[in-house]
């Protein structure tokens, strides 16, 4: 992961406000891809518990790493590491579809240069042959390196060599008989802010691979860009911008993305990270050119309350989980059977009012960035009893009975429901057939 620097964006930033009705709904063929980082398959020991974990939590896809220099320890010599076998095994059994980084570097070639000179973009070339060879019937996403930009975002000349290895890589890749999803960029967000991800787009990027994979941290960035709210307002721009220079869609998959819950700088509380996770997943569904989101990452990496990399994990060292686990567990099942309904969200006074739809069935997802308040909910058919709702602040609850009466007049149902920083999932009832999409 790259740690983004305090810089000024390249435009202008501004508050959610009416953004969500500009958005469609996305294609209902094309599930939104709840991801989570492992780094497990490098590691000794076994990962089922782990991979067990994140299919209960709803996850979709893991992402790891396919370093070259583990593929080819001795030049010339590739073999596929027995640990790998294992982690993809275990993905395969627990319905977690593989998302794999290609590169890294290799210390028999230029002391892990990158591969801009014939010599070692032949032997990546050679390396990438192998691997998908190889795991052909294992992989479902392959990310062409990661965070080429990090080293020099401005460089017209360093995107242009990653862009010429991004088709080369393709191609090779293509070859394989099994289709899967290629994925290039890992662009940091000092590169999207830089100008990086630009280039790669002006550079053909979209005729070789499926999307355009970003890594939009804010976490350490002033305040101004430092929560879920406005950092969609942000990547909203950035999407709006490429869109611009592709003149067409470009599909985005976020393959890192979190906050860290460590003291002091950057960091947040275990319950806010747990917040901002539920939020961003959200926020991310009303943006319909991104396809997926994959959190950074599944495990803490260390044990040092202070230092934000350490901190970013659903579950401590130890495999307990914490709020953030807790939580993607409870919206997940929304997040995979409901699609986004732009034209009857709004943003009012800080307060975020999401509507989802399975086809008649509706539902509201609702949080506020201010204090504590009531919020009037329509029911989308008469509704008897009380409000029900899943609140993702208090995920153990599962599905709960708020003991908010419904107020029904004129084959209307109205409600008075509490919301805070957390998203609450609230049931609206089945539109009538009539009406029902």
């Amino acid at each position: 992961m790259f740690k983004p620097p305090r810089i000024a964006s390249r435009q202008p930033l501004s508050i959610f406000l009416l953004s969500l009705l500009m958005s469609c709904t996305a294609a209902a063929n094309e599930p939104f891809i709840i991801g989570v980082a492992t780094h497990l398959m490098n590691k000794g020991g076994s990962s089922a518990d782990i991979l067990q974990m994140l299919q209960a939590a709803g996850v979709d896809s893991v992402r790891d790493d396919a370093y070259w220099s583990i593929a080819e320890p001795r030049r010339g010599q590739l073999h596929i590491d027995t640990g790998w076998q294992a982690f993809l095994g275990k993905a395969r059994e627990y319905n977690l579809r593989p998302l794999l980084v290609l590169g890294y570097g290799n210390p028999n070639y230029a002391n892990y240069a990158k591969p801009r000179v014939p010599l070692v973009k032949d032997a990546f070339g050679n390396y990438v042959n192998f691997v998908s060879r190889e795991l052909a019937d294992k992989v479902d996403f392959y990310e062409v390196w990661n965070e080429w930009d990090k080293e020099n975002p401005v460089d017209p000349m360093f995107a242009r060599d990653y862009s010429n290895l991004i088709e080369d890589t393709a191609i090779r890749l293509r070859q394989q008989k099994k289709p899967m999803t290629i994925l290039a960029g890992a662009v940091t967000s000092q590169g999207m802010d830089l100008g990086f991800a630009d280039r790669l787009v002006e550079g053909g990027l979209l005729n070789h691979v499926d999307g355009l994979s970003l890594h939009p941290y804010v976490h350490c960035r002033h305040e101004e860009r430092h929560t879920p709210e406005r950092w969609i307002s942000w990547l909203r721009w950035i999407d709006a911008d490429l869109r611009t220079l592709a003149a067409r869609p470009v599909p985005l998959y976020l393959t890192e993305m979190g906050w860290p819950s460590n003291v002091g700088k950057c960091g947040l509380s275990e319950q806010t990270q747990a917040a901002y996770l539920a939020r961003s997943f959200f926020l991310a569904q009303t943006l319909p050119d991104i396809k997926g989101l994959w959190w950074y990452d599944v495990l803490n990496d260390g044990s040092d309350a202070n230092d934000p990399e350490q901190n970013f994990g659903l579950l401590r060292q130890d495999l307990t989980p914490k709020p953030s686990y807790l939580t993607l567990k409870a919206i997940s099942p929304t997040l995979r059977e409901y699609r986004y309904d732009a034209e009857k969200s709004r943003e009012l006074d800080g307060s975020y009012l999401l509507r989802f739809a399975k086809g008649a069935e509706q539902i509201l997802v609702a949080w506020t960035t201010g204090q504590t308040r009531a919020i009037p909910v329509d029911a989308s058919s008469v509704q008897p009893g009380n409000v029900l709702l899943i609140d993702s602040g208090q995920p153990e609850r599962g599905q709960q009975d708020t003991g908010i009466a419904w107020n029904c007049n004129d084959s209307r149902c109205s409600a008075q429901v509490p919301i805070n920083e957390f998203p609450k999932i609230i049931r609206l009832g089945s539109k009538p057939p009539l009406f029902a999409q």
